[in-house]
């Protein structure tokens, strides 16, 4: 069932979610940035990030693809299923988030970047484009993300509250913001994550998110990909995973 086509259905909520849980970053030793290896000269081909490389990008803890997993479940409205999926989503990643902030500070990472040639922007109150420190950028969204999971007129969480027409719109903007947030630490901390044993954890929570928003219309791939001149890392990850059969075309 097509998300956006069912967003004239009334919704009434049942059990409410359980309660926020708080982050708890991980005080881990990670490898030192001066570790890695250098950018590659001007004209130089860059090499292949280690999460397209194997066995990383075989990492995952589901066997097959993720099409089962995000199917609405009978007897429950759409609109309850995306909410509740975009809550865990933000959960999780933010909890990931919270073990990679000691290295990404704004020395190591002075722009949002999610690719050689692609910094993220943020629009300020003025309505400008703005370069921002990644950390930055990323506790602004996972602000205003937390901000709207905790507005009943947003996600409503009592018996009989309907969601607001606006909430698809809305949701597919949060969509946008947390596969940025995805992009940058594919970018910029997957040695981090490696260091941390976690790439199977990752992969899977990644691919979970992609394969839920497109089932449900809440990813344009050019948000994935980019444009030519400024291509997402993680649009590269998003094709080798149609080609494994994680991911469906």
């Amino acid at each position: 069932m097509s998300f956006f086509n069912s967003i004239g259905r009334s919704m009434t909520r049942g059990a409410p979610r359980p309660p926020k849980r708080s982050t708890t970053p991980t005080s881990a030793t990670f490898p030192s940035t001066e570790s890695l290896p250098p950018p590659s000269p001007t004209g130089t081909q860059a090499p292949k990030p280690l999460y397209l490389c194997s066995p990383f990008v075989e990492a995952a803890l589901v066997v097959g693809n993720f099409k089962t997993i995000v199917m609405q479940p009978k007897h429950v409205d759409v609109l309850e299923w995306v909410a509740s999926n975009v809550f865990d989503f933000y959960q999780n990643l933010n909890l990931f988030y919270g073990a990679l902030t000691e290295c990404c500070t704004s020395q190591s990472c002075p722009t949002m970047s999610a690719g050689p040639q692609l910094n993220y922007t943020w629009i300020n109150q003025d309505r400008k484009s703005v370069q921002l420190p990644a950390p930055t950028y990323i506790d602004y969204v996972m602000t205003w993300v937390e901000n709207l999971l905790n507005d009943e007129n947003v996600f409503p969480t009592r018996s009989g509250r309907e969601f607001s027409p606006n909430f698809p719109s809305t949701i597919k903007h949060v969509y946008r913001q947390l596969l940025r947030v995805f992009a940058h630490l594919y970018h910029a901390h997957y040695p981090q994550i490696l260091h941390l044993r976690s790439e199977p954890h990752f992969n899977s929570l990644f691919a979970h998110f992609l394969a839920f928003g497109k089932e449900y219309e809440l990813l344009d791939v050019k948000d994935i990909k980019g444009a030519p001149s400024a291509p997402v890392g993680i649009g590269l990850l998003w094709e080798r995973w149609k080609e494994m059969g994680i991911l469906v075309s």
